[in-house]
């Protein structure tokens, strides 16, 4: 019996195998090509469809069929899972005797449920269980979660940011905020137009934000990226640094902590006393940003911890939920 955990992101989908560890990391697009006929086929998939954004010819086309937390594409979906999976040698013979949990949002409605359960069954799996986003995230921490002691997670994701109190019982407060670390990539080639007259892609933009993006104060990382002038459309090259991206990043980093300081507001006197001794948990790829943790603690006096592996922690803490019939109990949906 193959024992699988997928957390489809907007940006990245990863998958671990209970035993074996994450085995994939790849881009969550596929790339369309039209024919002469007007027929569409997928051209690329994963990180080799990601790689032609801004590059291929006019006739194809890049798509992520995931925004926000919410399958817009399903079918597309469907195309790059099977794909995954087969990648990763979990063949059409093999998915039924596979069981797969899928890593959801904390918001999740049972109609996205509903698109999970039907792309599983078109890939032929044979077992699917769900679970929620802060629950795996935290254990992902290697955080023993009980009753008694409520924990606060903030994942940060590229199309969503989950922020949710709770403990074995169940949620406590929380909700799925529709920000994420593309809100900056776009931002990010808005500032690149404006203030250097240079246009780049979306590519650049992540690569921007994740090289010389930082919290710190007065940090000075630089890159040199090539885009094309806006007037002439010529090729040029600018270096960037940490202070050009710092206003963009803190904006939507302080909208995060806005929120944070929201729940933080709304909970039980002793659920928040435990939170304040506790502290937060932070994890999603955002998190892993040179001085975040230390930004998110003193924007709001309280202890962040961050995960070792912020990307992978949902994944991870994902399979310690399938290893064990007492947490899959507590933490997760059998269909």
């Amino acid at each position: 019996m193959n024992r699988l955990v997928v957390d489809v992101g907007s940006w990245i989908t990863k998958i671990c195998i209970l035993g074996c560890g994450v085995v994939l990391s790849e881009a969550t697009c596929v790339a369309l090509q039209s024919d002469v006929s007007g027929k569409v086929n997928i051209k690329a998939y994963g990180d080799t469809a990601r790689a032609l954004s801004g590059k291929a010819a006019q006739n194809t086309r890049i798509v992520n069929p995931v925004c926000e937390g919410d399958i817009v594409q399903p079918a597309l979906l469907t195309a790059l899972l099977k794909h995954f999976l087969e990648k990763i040698e979990i063949t059409p013979r093999k998915a039924k005797q596979t069981e797969i949990m899928f890593v959801v949002p904390c918001s999740a409605s049972k109609k996205l449920r509903k698109k999970y359960l039907q792309i599983a069954a078109e890939c032929g799996i044979g077992r699917v269980y769900f679970t929620r986003t802060p629950f795996a995230a935290v254990l992902g921490h290697n955080v023993s979660l009980s009753k008694t002691s409520p924990v606060f997670c903030v994942d940060i994701g590229y199309g969503k940011t989950d922020i949710s109190v709770f403990s074995l019982d169940g949620i406590i407060s929380g909700f799925t905020a529709n920000l994420g670390g593309g809100n900056i990539d776009v931002h990010i080639m808005d500032l690149m137009l404006e203030n250097f007259g240079v246009k780049i892609g979306a590519l650049t933009a992540e690569k921007l934000k994740n090289v010389v993006g930082s919290l710190y104060e007065d940090d000075n990382k630089m890159l040199v990226v090539i885009g094309r002038d806006a007037d002439g459309g010529e090729p040029v090259q600018v270096a960037v640094n940490s202070s050009h991206l710092s206003d963009v990043i803190k904006l939507y980093v302080d909208k995060i902590i806005e929120y944070v300081r929201a729940v933080l507001g709304e909970l039980p006197a002793e659920v928040a006393s435990s939170v304040l001794n506790d502290g937060i948990y932070l994890s999603g790829g955002l998190s892993k940003m040179d001085g975040f943790a230390e930004y998110f603690s003193k924007g709001l006096e309280i202890k962040v911890s961050s995960a070792e592996e912020p990307l992978l922690a949902s994944v991870i803490g994902g399979c310690t939920v399938l290893s064990s019939p007492y947490l899959c109990a507590k933490v997760a949906t059998v269909n």
